[in-house]
């Protein structure tokens, strides 16, 4: 009887080692709790669809699919506090993501993915359409491009005889304020891609659309070399932040 109470009593105190092990590590419930968290954002999303979701979910979403072991909140809610709305988050700049703690090169990579998925969905909603047709798809496209740029970028669409979008193509960066434009190379792209017409396009990072001089004459010398080749210039816009101006409109072309 000793003996059998002294293997009892034995296997109580192997057991006890192995309680206190247990205890000690929370990994497991913590897990199941940021596991039953994700299952209810994508049930959440799958059911109600995306507009039921906060920023901050949605980013939460698209980090914990590049950071499955990581609590994405904390990060999410950085970025939100950092830039301000998701879509500054997604359109912000690598070097500027890489100052928000723990978000990482997977993380920074998830984001811009999104951002080139979004990109590349409103470009194919332009393609094979009649632009003039279609100005208002065209202007939040270049919105979602360029609205964002902290230096100004200057792009042209070239089109077809039908105004459908040929190409679309970054031609020069400049500063936050100037951006070297050469019309002979613009007008010799034009021909290579056998276009019958261009439309301009630069972002002023001040948020300002308005025209300075400096493009006005840029604009003027790009129209006169163009029509001597036969390519018309339909439109130069400029995309400030939530504002555009198109020269067409406004009287300048």
């Amino acid at each position: 009887m000793r003996k059998t109470g002294g293997m009892a009593e034995a296997g109580a105190s192997l057991a006890l080692p192995l309680d206190i092990e247990a205890a000690s590590v929370p990994a497991a419930p913590l897990a199941s709790a940021a596991e039953g968290h994700r299952g209810r954002m994508r049930r959440k999303l799958l059911t109600a669809g995306p507009d039921a979701l906060l920023d901050h979910e949605l980013l939460e979403m698209q980090l914990f699919l590049a950071l499955p072991r990581r609590d994405t909140k904390p990060i999410a809610r950085a970025l939100l506090a950092r830039f301000g709305s998701f879509g500054n988050a997604i359109s912000a700049r690598p070097e500027e993501l890489r100052q928000i703690e723990g978000l990482g090169e997977a993380g920074i990579a998830a984001l811009k993915t999104v951002q080139a998925a979004a990109l590349r969905l409103m470009r194919e909603e332009v393609l094979d359409r009649p632009l003039l047709d279609n100005w208002q798809r065209l202007l939040d496209y270049l919105n979602a491009i360029l609205a964002r740029e902290k230096t100004e970028h200057f792009r042209i669409l070239f089109l077809d005889s039908k105004n459908r979008l040929i190409a679309d193509e970054a031609q020069a960066r400049g500063t936050v304020n100037h951006t070297p434009v050469y019309p002979r190379e613009v007008v010799k792209r034009g021909l290579e891609l056998q276009a019958t017409a261009l439309i301009l396009v630069h972002n002023h990072p001040s948020g300002d659309p308005t025209p300075s001089g400096a493009d006005i004459r840029m604009t003027t010398e790009i129209r006169q070399a163009a029509e001597l080749l036969g390519i018309a210039v339909h439109d130069h816009l400029i995309i400030g932040n939530g504002r555009h101006l198109s020269f067409r409109r406004e009287g300048l072309l």
